[in-house]
Order: C-alpha cells, then sequence, then structure tokens
C-alpha cells in the first residue's frame, strides 16, 4: 500500500504553526483518505462553512493544499478516492468532502450520533452541518469485540482495504478514532486529535503551553483524552520497531513520515 502523507490546512493559533496532517493511501480498490482537511468549499466560504473558529486558528485556506488539488497534482482524478476514513468531524478533518461527493466515508456510530443525529448543546455549537450539506454516503462503524496492540476497540476495515483497522479514541469528540495503517513494511498510526504534540508521546520539551489549553478547551471528554495520552505514551515507549504514531497537527512528526516515505 503505497502512503503520502499531504498538509491540507495549515493553520496558525497563538503561540503555534500546525498542519493537517492527511493520509493518502493507494489501494488495489482505488484511493482512500484518511481525514479530508480542509476544502474547496472552505476556502471560498469561510464564514459559512468554518464558523468564528477560524478567527482562532487562522488557517491559510490556500486552494493548492486542499486534498483535492494535491490529489490531482498526484496525476489522479478526484473520482478515483472511493473510500475517506474520518478520525472526527470537526472542520479541519471534514472540509475537504464535498470535494469527494462519490466516496463512502468511514466514522464510528458515537462520532455520527454526536455530530449529526443527536448532537448536544455544545456539540451544535461545535461541528458545522454545512459540512455534509451535500449529503455523504455515511459508512457508521461499531469498533469492539476487537483489539489492537493492546486498544480493545477496533474494528478491521476490509471493506475499505485489507490492512486498515479503525480505534475507538474517544475523549476529543464523542466518537473520535485513530486510524492504523499497515503500509507492507511497517504500520502507521493515524491517532487524529488524540494527542496535539508529539511532546505528550515522548516527554521531551513538554507540549505549549497554547496547545495544552486548546486541547483542554476542546474536548469533550477530558478525562478520556488523558487516558488516550497514556495509553499512546504507553505503545510509544514500547517502541515497536514496525510502528509509527502520528497525530493531526504536528509539522515535525509530518515531516518525519514524509521523509520515511
Amino acid at each position: 500500500m503505497k502512503v503520502h502523507h499531504l498538509d491540507c490546512g495549515t493553520m496558525r493559533p497563538p503561540g503555534a504553526q500546525l498542519v493537517c496532517h492527511v493520509l493518502l493511501l493507494e489501494t488495489a480498490g482505488g484511493l482512500v483518505l484518511i481525514d479530508s482537511g480542509y476544502g474547496l468549499q472552505d476556502v471560498a466560504d469561510p464564514a459559512r462553512r468554518l464558523g468564528p473558529v477560524r478567527h482562532y486558528v487562522r488557517p491559510v485556506l490556500d486552494p493548492r493544499q486542499t486534498a483535492a488539488r494535491q490529489v490531482e497534482r498526484l496525476g489522479f482524478r478526484r473520482e478515483d478516492v472511493r473510500h475517506i476514513v474520518l478520525t472526527h468531524l470537526d472542520v479541519d478533518h471534514a472540509g475537504g468532502l464535498a470535494d469527494f461527493p462519490d466516496a463512502s466515508v468511514h466514522l464510528t456510530s458515537a462520532e455520527a450520533r454526536g455530530a449529526i443525529h443527536s448532537p448536544g448543546p455544545r456539540e451544535r455549537l461545535r461541528f458545522r452541518p454545512a459540512q455534509w450539506a451535500h449529503r455523504p454516503r455515511l459508512v457508521e462503524h461499531r469498533p469492539d469485540g476487537e483489539t489492537w496492540r493492546g486498544f480493545a476497540a477496533a474494528r478491521e476495515l476490509d471493506s475499505v482495504a485489507p490492512g486498515l483497522v479503525l480505534l475507538a479514541l474517544p475523549g476529543h469528540t464523542r466518537g473520535h478514532a485513530g486510524v492504523a495503517v499497515d503500509t507492507g513494511s511497517h504500520w502507521l498510526l493515524h491517532a487524529g486529535d488524540a494527542f496535539y504534540h508529539r511532546g505528550t508521546l515522548d516527554g521531551r520539551g513538554g507540549v505549549p503551553v497554547s496547545l495544552r489549553a486548546m486541547e483542554a478547551a476542546v474536548a469533550h471528554a477530558p478525562r478520556r483524552v488523558r487516558d488516550n495520552h497514556a495509553r499512546l505514551r504507553e505503545l510509544y515507549e514500547r517502541q515497536e520497531p514496525d510502528l509509527r504514531i502520528l497525530c493531526s497537527h504536528d509539522p515535525t512528526l509530518y515531516e518525519q513520515a514524509r521523509g520515511e516515505n
């Protein structure tokens, strides 16, 4: 499985510069995106699509950074993207969905409930229905009953591609998930927003105060976020040679992953 690492949305919140780390997978059944970053409609109409949060995270909103344009620059058509697997439905992860209207969109059932079907008061403020107004084909999964490297709630996505596993990592949002990808030579664990900064894993240099504050402010369930930090740190400290752990927004982890391709 060939993996492309894409930055689909540079952001500049106070005290930090972040990426939107999206994976593009070349599989036998077509292209698969892990998250979609910001999309072309976000660039065209940020007020409606992104809401007030854009004033804090300050996305660059360059059409050249969208997954749609990057897929095309790699020589593919947008229609070649058959599946999109989401870590969650925040705007910087789901904004590009509308650029791939024929793709099946995979997410946890808990995330679909919290963002689309029955959001609570805070969730109604958080999520932007404009992101799925094009009525994408949603495929909901319940990661349970299987394990993956110590994570108790997992679900293999063989219907998407062999070697894809959806892991329940709720906390950042109600149904947040990680996605594990078997590249053939090693596994990539894209942990989404289960952590923001590499210092959460290795403890070196610490996590910037601004990122810790942002992570706490947006957490749906702060205790579960802390639990995820502990579980991911434990996995990282095992230093398994066939595993790389990524997140959505750390630019150093993004550049390291690109360099290993």
